[in-house]
């Protein structure tokens, strides 16, 4: 079958004050340009800023424009700037203190399991480096999660996750394959019974969902794809806990492959 190709589109120390508050490549369109409708005027604000900030624009320690600086950037009010700062702050990848402003906090503080966060990684100049840590963290997760989803799964559960593998066998586009690839490891993280891997699947719904349309795009051969799916899927609903943690390795193994292909 064969997959239609879609472009994708104050804590520590006192940080030190550039020689021009404002000296960063202004890459991105302004928020108004960018806005997604529906979004709020300071979440586009916010979204802006931090793409800039996790893709290097402006490094760890880094004091930001002001808000005049940023409410001229951006042709929004101050207000929605003070905001856009609010929600980065509250991700952590900025602090403010008076009379200093807004800096850039270091790369450990960041959250890095929030959904905005996620994705400004996933657009960053170093996505490889970004999915060879997804690839990590699902080495360290699905293989047991899996095994416990064969033990635990109801059929509701069951039900889902069989859906899932069915639709990415019948997709005819690269999203609709994705989205159906990312329901069914979400769906297999909530058949696991375990209620912490529940909302730490949902957090990670968006780097799995970028490393899922990068991988299908690398991929020339989806069929063995599936069928690295729909083992994993049979081993989940014979319950078959070794088998499937098996059938997870390998696809794991599959899609180290596809990444480091990439590299070369």
């Amino acid at each position: 079958m064969e997959i239609t190709r879609l472009t994708l589109g104050g804590k520590g120390k006192r940080p030190s004050t550039p020689d021009d508050a404002g000296a960063a490549p202004d890459r991105g369109r302004g928020a108004n340009a960018s806005r997604i409708g529906g979004t709020s005027v300071h979440a586009s604000v916010a979204n802006e800023i931090g793409l800039r900030i996790v893709r290097g624009d402006y490094p760890p320690g880094t004091i930001l424009p002001n808000e005049a600086k940023w409410s001229e950037t951006f042709e929004v009010s101050r207000s929605a700037v003070r905001e856009a700062i609010k929600m980065l702050m509250a991700k952590s990848l900025l602090s403010s203190r008076p009379k200093i402003g807004s800096w850039v906090e270091p790369r450990e503080r960041w959250n890095l399991l929030d959904r905005d966060v996620l994705g400004w990684y996933a657009m960053a100049p170093d996505r490889e480096s970004f999915l060879r840590t997804v690839q990590e963290f699902r080495h360290i997760i699905e293989p047991e999660a899996t095994a416990l989803a064969a033990q635990r799964r109801s059929e509701e559960e069951m039900a889902e996750i069989s859906a899932a593998c069915r639709d990415m066998g019948e997709a005819t586009s690269l999203s609709s394959r994705t989205l159906a690839d990312t329901r069914f490891h979400l769906a297999i993280l909530r058949a696991s019974g375990n209620d912490l891997l529940v909302p730490l699947g949902v957090l990670i719904e968006s780097a799995l969902n970028h490393l899922f349309v990068f991988v299908t795009r690398e991929l020339n051969d989806v069929k063995t794809a599936q069928t690295l799916h729909e083992a994993i899927e049979k081993a989940v609903r014979l319950r078959r806990p070794d088998a499937a943690r098996n059938a997870v390795r390998k696809l794991l193994a599959n899609t180290d492959q596809v990444i480091g292909r990439n590299r070369r």
